[in-house]
């Protein structure tokens, strides 16, 4: 028997709800467990007391002013990195797009290797971030203008990976040329931030980048509809009343100024925009009212957890924590890969 439309798009949003529910709270999971554990002994119950006012003051620094906004950064990075993956593999219409493909990252490293190499890192703290977002600004508006002198009549996304292409190759370019050039001091700050660590997290950072991040997560949010008709072709779209241009236009922009400010707070950490997003699609299909807000959430888990990895693992060395997504994320997407292509 046929279930009347209304009953069918209530079962769906109370399914969408659970699986939301279910992600939200591996989140807290994952939160719960990144401040809990580190190389300092500062354990769970440390944690309790330390919420309560009752821990030893040195316990209480530990947690409320390290791990509680490492901890932070973490969720807000992995969940912008993949929500960011999610929308690329929407806007491209390729499921393998990750946040880095159209040249952001490359910008962005071009900008803080920039500020290393010159020794501007060392005046003030905020200027490694600073030339990192700005780097990341500047290849979004020259990938953006590349690919419209391109293609004046729109914004053609094949055009668009090109440009992006081409544009990192370049900035790889620059940034090797720049490495050549610098002292083993400043060749070792360079290539540390490269690998992504979220060693320098602080509330102040949090809170700027969380300003950064909120527009443009609503935007990508809000174009769930829109990618779910241009999944049907660019032509179909159209018919059924998608602004196709302006969802383009909006999706690259919203993306793109998140990972900008994503790598600007976190360095390069590699594949958690492309991981997440399949990894959430093979698991629960492609409607992006599900899986945009999916991606965020398992995002947040992701990072949290790879980045405790990182802080744990050769305790007291801490791994960079790019390394430790590539390690464990590389992986766990071959097996996700590999069962989904035998269904």
């Amino acid at each position: 028997m046929r279930l009347p439309a209304g009953v069918r798009r209530g079962g769906t949003l109370t399914r969408f709800a659970f699986r939301i529910g279910c992600l939200a709270l591996a989140a807290l999971a994952a939160a719960a467990v990144s401040v809990s554990f580190g190389a300092s002994g500062v354990g769970p119950g440390d944690l309790w007391l330390a919420l309560w006012g009752d821990a030893d003051p040195s316990a209480r620094t530990i947690l409320l002013q390290l791990r509680l906004p490492r901890a932070a950064l973490a969720a807000l990075v992995g969940g912008a990195l993949a929500l960011s993956g999610c929308t690329f593999q929407a806007l491209l219409r390729n499921p393998l797009a990750e946040p880095y493909v159209l040249g952001v990252s490359g910008g962005a490293a071009v900008g803080a290797v920039g500020v290393v190499v010159t020794g501007l890192g060392a005046l003030l703290p905020w200027t490694l971030p600073a030339g990192a977002f700005a780097g990341a600004l500047a290849a979004m508006a020259l990938v953006l203008q590349i690919a419209r002198r391109a293609a004046p009549g729109g914004l053609d996304t094949r055009v668009l990976i090109l440009s992006g292409v081409v544009a990192g190759a370049f900035f790889n370019a620059v940034i090797l040329l720049m490495l050549s050039l610098a002292d083993v001091e400043s060749f070792r700050s360079a290539i540390f931030w490269m690998m992504g660590s979220l060693s320098g997290a602080g509330w102040r950072t949090n809170a700027l980048l969380a300003a950064l991040l909120a527009p443009a997560a609503a935007a990508a949010l809000s174009l769930a509809r829109p990618f779910n008709l241009l999944s049907r072709g660019e032509e179909v779209a159209y018919y059924l009343g998608a602004a196709v241009p302006r969802v383009k236009l909006v999706a690259y922009l919203a993306a793109s100024l998140m990972v900008a400010a994503a790598v600007a707070a976190a360095g390069v950490i590699g594949f958690v925009g492309l991981i997440v997003p399949h990894a959430v699609r093979l698991a629960w299909g492609s409607d992006h009212r599900l899986l945009l807000p999916a991606s965020f959430l398992a995002g947040t888990a992701f990072l949290l957890v790879a980045d405790t990895l990182a802080r744990i693992a050769a305790s007291p060395v801490e791994l960079p924590t790019g390394v430790v997504t590539a390690v464990f994320g590389v992986p766990f997407f071959v097996v996700l890969l590999i069962r989904g292509g035998r269904r």
